[in-house]
């Protein structure tokens, strides 16, 4: 699913009341935070994550690898932190609802 920039207009303002949940250090994407960022990304759709200084590669670098390897959409960028969303197929979950694709 291809975000247009509406949706991630909105996804960008519903992102500034969520708090960091994902922490990139020295390990970089492994597995473990791959997993972590699957389970959470079920669990909330659009979640946060920081690169940690001692990581070894940039936010941007970090959110296209875990975009990739989570098949998440990337919604913004911003020194060291990024977000990601990604429908969730959990039934009991409070749905984002994007708008229109207009």
């Amino acid at each position: 699913m291809e975000l247009t920039s509406k949706q991630r207009a909105y996804l960008r303002s519903l992102a500034n009341g969520v708090d960091t949940i994902l922490h990139i250090g020295k390990d970089g994407i492994s597995d473990t935070v791959i997993t972590q960022a699957n389970d959470a990304l079920e669990a909330r759709e659009l979640i946060k994550c920081r690169v940690l200084e001692n990581a070894g590669l940039t936010a941007r670098e970090a959110c296209d690898l875990l975009s990739q390897k989570t098949r998440s959409e990337q919604v913004q960028v911003i020194g060291s932190k990024f977000v990601l969303y990604r429908k969730s197929h959990k039934k009991e979950i409070k749905h984002i609802t994007l708008p229109l694709q207009k």
